[in-house]
């Protein structure tokens, strides 16, 4: 069931988030602004998913890799799939920000 889900919501324990970050990649948090002011992985970038499509000129290297990141994992698989359907190549899900940023401190 656990595999399910995680398929379900584009989480792929293959990737080593820490690796991913000190290479470069961008931390997206997709929650809302409200959100984000109550807590936030340092460095992450605030675009809430309903307005992602709209703001994807912040990120111009489709190929610079993204995690996306959010309350429980739904709204960044949302993400996700919204920058692979524009054509960005390096997209992880990276699930609820608070584990995620546990996965990169450790």
């Amino acid at each position: 069931m656990l595999e399910t889900l995680k398929k379900l919501f584009g989480i792929s324990p293959k990737a080593d988030f820490k690796e991913l970050v000190n290479q470069g990649a961008i931390i997206l948090d997709v929650r809302s602004k409200g959100e984000f002011a109550s807590g936030h992985i340092q460095g992450s970038i605030n675009i809430p998913v309903d307005q992602l499509s709209g703001n994807l000129n912040k990120f111009k290297d489709k190929n610079r890799t993204i995690i996306t990141c959010c309350a429980s994992g739904m709204r960044s698989a949302s993400a996700k799939g919204i920058l692979l359907s524009r054509g960005y190549t390096s997209v992880h899900n990276g699930g609820s920000w608070y584990s995620l940023n546990r996965k990169i401190k450790s």
